[in-house]
């Protein structure tokens, strides 16, 4: 796959479901995209026959982004008008054959959206084929972000408040109308507090304990299973997932763990677990977990340091755990049993898994630069990195 890297952001709507993804492409070893039209069609022919659009957003929408060589050619429309969203940069100059080209895209069926909108005339022309304005939420401030509502939403353009960080920060933007919401405030406790975990969740903690452990008691797994008949069908399921390629019904848990071996049937106890604590959240704070885990693993096979992957793997799926939560980090790692390099990189300190993390959170974000700089430090070949996290997004999807 070469050169060639992609991230996506999950975009939700006001009920806090994944109705789109915003894809981050990187066409160059340079960490920057050149804007020539052969680099334009580059990106959108990356996004359909290199990386697999339904792999990558399911059934959501794609926001792909538009430069303008990319608006003045024929490229877009290598793209499902019924699938995604052009978005065109704040870089575009909107003169005529800009105009033109956007009303032609209209025409043809295709959404249109700004980014990083912070008000302005200049982009005047544009509105009539404009379906979303993408509002910078740190560009704008609460001034400026009343305003481009009570301008816009009555014209029957969809605001989309982008960069927001905090529970809270969705809250004022729905109120003030935005509609939609992109950002990794779904990352972040909703309060940090030092409170008791709620009755539904406390099995789940507890089994994560005892995955995390040295020596795991598989009775006592059974046993906190039991607790939940609805764990025990999710991890049943999972075990008979084409995922693992295997023949015949795993039915009970001893079974599962003869047949996938106690160090593999620990990472799907930790699955579960992940996943039911997700409970009560968006959806895809339980994707991201899983994500993250897969990721993490993957880079540790491409690395040859597959010995590490399943404690990579533990370290990406508990990376969100005070989200899932809402406690602080620290009291939810002071309850677990986890190895010191996993909890010393959770609480931010430094540890041989470090770069690894690093990694993980820059390449999610789509922060070329930083991707580049931790897998230094990582030692892995940057070029691996694109393989991993598509396999990992193929599995996650399975999964949850």
């Amino acid at each position: 796959m070469g050169e060639k890297f992609i991230a996506r952001q999950p975009i939700f709507d006001e009920h806090l479901r994944v109705f789109a993804y915003e894809l981050l492409f990187r066409g160059s070893g340079e960490n920057r995209f050149e804007p020539n039209p052969l680099a334009s069609r580059s990106v959108i022919v990356d996004s359909t026959m290199v990386f697999n659009l339904e792999r990558l957003v399911g059934p959501a929408k794609a926001f792909v982004n538009m430069d303008e060589q990319a608006l003045l050619t024929e490229a877009p429309m290598l793209l499902d008008p019924r699938r995604v969203v052009l978005e065109v940069l704040e870089s575009v100059t909107p003169n005529d054959e800009v105009i033109e080209a956007c009303r032609e895209l209209q025409r043809k069926g295709y959404e249109l959206a700004l980014d990083d909108f912070v008000g302005g005339d200049k982009w005047h022309p544009l509105m009539p084929m404009v379906k979303f304005l993408k509002v910078d939420y740190r560009g704008c401030g609460e001034l400026a972000q009343r305003a481009i509502a009570e301008q816009y939403r009555p014209r029957g353009i969809a605001l989309l408040a982008e960069k927001v960080e905090t529970e809270a920060e969705v809250e004022r933007s729905r109120r003030l109308g935005y509609s939609y919401f992109q950002g990794f405030f779904f990352c972040k406790p909703a309060m940090i507090a030092d409170q008791d975990i709620p009755a539904e969740k406390t099995v789940c903690m507890r089994l994560l304990k005892e995955a995390a452990a040295q020596e795991m008691n598989v009775e006592t797994v059974e046993r906190l299973l039991r607790q939940d008949p609805s764990l025990t069908y999710k991890l049943l399921r999972y075990l008979n997932s084409p995922l693992l390629g295997r023949t015949g019904e795993i039915r009970d848990i001893p079974r599962a763990v003869r047949l996938l071996g106690e160090k593999e049937f620990r990472r799907w106890v930790s699955l579960v677990a992940v996943v039911a604590l997700a409970s009560g959240k968006p959806i895809e704070l339980a994707r991201t977990a899983v994500l993250r885990g897969y990721f993490c693993e993957e880079m540790a096979e491409a690395n040859g340091r597959a010995a590490e992957g399943p404690e990579l793997f533990l370290m990406g799926l508990l990376s969100v755990a005070d989200a899932l939560l809402d406690r602080p980090m620290e009291r939810v790692l002071d309850e677990l049993p986890l190895s010191p390099e996993i909890a010393a990189t959770l609480r931010g300190g430094e540890s041989e898994f470090r770069g690894a993390y690093d990694v993980m959170v820059a390449y999610e974000r789509g922060t070329w630069n930083a991707v580049s700089k931790s897998a230094k430090r990582m030692g892995i070949d940057e070029s691996l990195l694109p393989d991993c996290y598509m396999r990992a997004t193929e599995k996650a999807a399975i999964l949850v």
